[in-house]
C-alpha cells in the first residue's frame, strides 16, 4: 500500500510536462491548419434546373469572397435542363475558384447534364460503384410519340416534309451538343472521342472504365480520400493565367448549406408542386369573390397564386399548354357566375387536362408533370362543377325571399279601391294595387304579378287573417 502512493506521488508532478509536450505537439498541425484556406463541399443532388443553377452560382461567389482554394461539387443526378446546365457551366469556367467534380457517394451517377458539368470542372472524379453519361439532349415539345427513333424508310407524299424537318431539329440539337461537349474536353484535356459518343450514342460509363480512357482524373471513396490525392497538384487559374497549387491534406471542408430562398425556390420549382399552387390560388380567390368577406381564402389563394407564377416563369413551359389552363380556369369562373348546369365547367375540366399535359415543355427526368397528379386535379375541378351546378339547382327551386317577387302567391287586404287601382296591405306595408275586377275594403286579395311598384292581385276567398301574410 505504501509503494504505491509512492508511485502516485512520484507521477503527480510529471503530468503538466506530458500536457505541455502535447500542447506544443498539436500546435504547429493546428496552426497550419489555420493558415491553410478551406474547401467549399457543394451537393448537387436530383434534376438540374434554375434552383440548382442559382445555389451553385451562390456558393461560387461565395468561396471567392471567403479565399477558398477548392469548390468540390459533389453530383448525384439523372440531368437537368441545358439552360440550366450552361449556366453552370459558365460559372464554372469564369470562376477564380478552382472546381473540381465529384460523382458521389458509391451508386450515384452524373447522367446527361451531369456529364457536361464533370467535363467542366478542373478535376473529375468519382466514387467507386458510380457511373456517368448518356449526355444526348432530349427532345423539346411533345414527346416522341414513335420512341424517338427515325423511320426505317422515310415516308412519301405530304408526310415526308414533316418528318424531314423532324430529323434536322434533331440533328441540330445533337450536333450543337456534341461540339459544346468536345470544347469542354478539350478546354480540360480529356477523351474527346467518348464526350462525343456519349452524346451521339448516349453510352455510359462506370467509373473505373472512365479512369482507364482518362475521363476523369481520379478515384476516390469519399471527400477526405479527394483531397488527399488532390493536395499538392497545381491547376490552371480560369483566366489561363499562371496556376495555383492545392494544399488540401490539411485543409477545412466547409459544407454549402442551400439557404431559404434556394430551399424554397427548389420546392416549387417543381412542375407538379407549381401547378398544385395555381389552383389553389385560383380557387382561393374564387371562393372569396363568391364569399366575399372572408378574408383568409383569398390571402392564401393570392400568395399561392404569386408562387406558382414565380416557379413556372423559370420552367420551360409550353405556352398552348399554358393557354389551355387559363382557358379551363376562366371557364370555371364563367360556371361559377354564369351556371351553364355544367357544360362550361366539364368544357373547363378537358382544357385543364389537356393543358396540364402540354404545360412543360421538355422530357427531362424530373420536370414533367405526373399524369397520376393531373388526374386528380382534374377529378377535383370536375367535383367542384359537380358541386356548383347541384348548388345552382337548388337555389333555383327555392321560393324567391328578396325584391318584388317574394310578394307572388302571398295575400294581401285591400285598404281603398277605385277606377281599376287601389292600395293594400301587404306584409305590414302599404302597396299599389290593380285589378280587372271591383274589390272591397277588407276584402282579401292574392298577388298574382309584380310590375314595378304595382302589384297585380286576384279576388281570394276570405279567411280569417286579419293582415297578409307571404305564401
Amino acid at each position: 500500500m505504501t509503494i504505491r502512493r509512492w508511485w502516485l506521488r512520484a507521477l503527480v508532478p510529471l503530468v503538466p510536462l506530458v500536457l505541455w509536450a502535447a500542447v506544443l505537439q498539436l500546435a504547429p498541425c493546428a496552426a497550419a491548419t489555420a493558415d491553410v484556406a478551406p474547401v467549399f463541399l457543394v451537393r448537387i443532388q436530383g434534376a438540374i434546373g434554375p434552383a440548382t443553377a442559382a445555389e451553385i452560382k451562390r456558393s461560387l461567389e461565395r468561396a471567392a469572397r471567403e479565399h477558398a482554394q477548392l469548390v468540390v461539387l459533389q453530383m448525384d443526378t439523372p440531368g437537368g435542363l441545358d439552360v440550366a446546365m450552361r449556366s453552370i457551366v459558365q460559372d464554372i469556367l469564369a470562376s477564380p475558384v478552382p472546381v473540381a467534380g465529384y460523382v458521389a457517394p458509391s451508386g450515384a451517377r452524373a447522367a446527361s447534364a451531369g456529364t457536361y458539368i464533370l467535363y467542366a470542372c478542373q478535376v473529375a472524379a468519382m466514387a467507386p460503384a458510380t457511373n456517368l453519361g448518356a449526355a444526348t439532349p432530349v427532345e423539346i415539345g411533345m414527346p416522341d410519340m414513335g420512341g424517338g427513333k427515325a423511320p426505317a424508310t422515310p415516308p412519301s407524299g405530304a408526310a415526308s416534309a414533316p418528318a424531314k424537318h423532324d430529323d434536322t431539329m434533331a440533328a441540330k440539337r445533337v450536333n450543337d451538343a456534341s461540339a459544346y461537349i468536345r470544347s469542354l474536353a478539350q478546354l480540360r484535356g480529356r477523351d474527346v472521342a467518348w464526350a462525343e459518343q456519349a452524346v451521339r450514342e448516349s453510352v455510359s460509363l462506370a467509373a473505373t472504365e472512365a479512369l482507364t480512357r482518362k475521363v476523369i482524373d481520379l478515384i476516390a471513396t469519399d471527400p477526405a480520400d479527394l483531397l488527399h490525392q488532390l493536395d499538392g497538384r497545381a491547376l490552371s487559374a480560369f483566366n489561363g493565367a499562371g496556376s495555383v497549387k492545392l494544399d488540401t491534406a490539411h485543409a477545412a471542408i466547409i459544407v454549402v448549406e442551400p439557404d431559404w430562398r434556394a430551399r424554397l425556390l427548389s420546392v416549387i420549382s417543381d412542375p407538379g408542386l407549381a401547378l398544385m399552387l395555381m389552383m389553389i390560388g385560383v380557387y382561393g380567390l374564387l371562393f372569396e369573390f363568391m364569399n366575399p368577406g372572408y378574408i383568409a381564402p383569398g390571402v392564401i389563394g393570392g400568395v399561392a397564386l404569386l408562387l406558382a407564377l414565380w416557379a413556372l416563369q423559370m420552367l420551360p413551359i409550353n405556352y398552348a399548354g399554358m393557354a389551355l389552363i387559363l382557358l379551363g380556369i376562366a371557364f370555371f369562373v364563367a360556371e361559377a357566375f354564369m351556371p351553364t348546369y355544367g357544360a362550361l365547367g366539364l368544357g373547363g375540366v378537358a382544357a385543364f387536362g389537356f393543358g396540364a399535359l402540354l404545360l412543360i415543355d421538355s422530357d427531362v427526368p424530373g420536370f414533367g408533370v405526373p399524369p397520376s397528379l393531373i388526374a386528380g386535379l382534374a377529378l377535383v375541378s370536375a367535383a367542384f362543377v359537380i358541386v356548383l351546378g347541384r348548388m345552382t339547382l337548388k337555389a333555383r327551386a327555392r321560393p324567391v325571399r328578396t325584391g318584388l317577387q317574394r310578394f307572388v302567391g302571398a295575400t294581401a287586404e285591400v285598404i281603398e279601391f277605385g277606377g281599376g287601382e287601389g292600395w293594400a296591405m301587404v306584409d305590414g306595408e302599404r302597396w299599389r294595387i290593380s285589378a280587372a275586377q271591383a274589390l272591397q275594403p277588407g276584402q282579401l286579395v292574392r298577388i298574382a304579378r309584380a310590375e314595378g311598384f304595382t302589384l297585380e292581385v286576384n279576388a281570394a276567398a276570405p279567411t280569417p287573417s286579419t293582415g297578409a301574410s307571404p305564401g
